[in-house]
């Protein structure tokens, strides 16, 4: 269960993909997948490839989006992450969601066989409400999590980071205001994602991070998402305090994503 106070297009979501975590865990058995997680490689630093000098980018594998509909359905996971990869990516997101952004966990899969052996670390962009879809994303390759606030309550973040580290497993853990910045902290989490996307109207403003970024405590990896799309975005990120910026819709939907991408670093 998600938290009664989330937005109505979390609840949505989750309301679907509810059925589809009952429906893998009848294909793919929680014990089965444990399984798959004891065989699997150690998962790559994702926090770590977000410290450094500059902005460190995580270029996001996406179809569609429930605000803007599709982009592109014909999106290869594999050729994507090589040409972010190839073109400066510190790191890529990989949207495992069938319903709301034609994504699959076999997304995430292709993705692995091409980061892996570059070293660059992968997060698994899903709304988890379920451990099993924590072992799920150790299973199919994700070296990080996303866990957000305004759909889970306090308890149900610490017991999902426990799980994660147990997997050795990151979680970026995805806030939208300051209430929910007070959340995250409470939590301790090392990596704090600043949504500037409005989940009630939709709207982005860069203004959210340049609001919040001055309020997590020193030490956290801030990283703005959402309506970044020049390179004066990513700038304007950075003096706000954001050491890494997610980049998705504006990449897959240019027509050539290594050039966008090289124009944001």
């Amino acid at each position: 269960m998600i938290n009664s106070n989330s937005p109505n297009v979390l609840k949505e979501i989750v309301r679907i993909k509810e059925d589809r975590v009952a429906d893998a865990k009848k294909s793919l058995p929680l014990t089965s997948l444990k399984n798959m997680t004891d065989s699997y490689y150690k998962p790559l630093n994702f926090a770590g490839a977000l410290m450094g000098s500059g902005v460190r980018v995580i270029a996001e594998i996406k179809r569609a989006s429930p605000s803007k509909g599709l982009f592109d359905e014909n999106i290869d996971a594999k050729s994507l992450a090589s040409i972010y990869v190839d073109n400066g990516a510190a790191a890529i997101s990989v949207l495992t969601n069938e319903d709301h952004f034609r994504g699959s966990i076999k997304d995430l899969e292709d993705t692995r066989s091409i980061t892996y052996p570059k070293g660059i670390p992968v997060l698994r962009k899903e709304f988890i409400f379920d451990p099993y879809q924590i072992y799920e994303a150790k299973a199919f390759g994700a070296d990080a999590i996303l866990l957000i606030v305004a759909m889970l309550d306090k308890n149900q973040i610490i017991e999902f980071m426990d799980l994660a580290s147990d997997l050795w497993l990151q979680c970026l853990v995805e806030i939208h205001e300051e209430s929910e910045l007070e959340v995250a902290i409470e939590c301790n989490a090392d990596i704090i994602g600043i949504n500037n996307r409005d989940l009630h109207t939709f709207k982005t403003d860069l203004v959210n991070t340049e609001h919040l970024a001055p309020l997590v405590p020193s030490g956290k990896v801030v990283v703005s998402e959402s309506g970044i799309s020049t390179k004066e975005d990513v700038v304007r990120m950075y003096k706000a305090g954001a050491g890494a910026i997610l980049v998705g819709e504006s990449l897959v939907r240019s027509g050539n994503p290594a050039e966008s991408l090289r124009g944001l670093l």
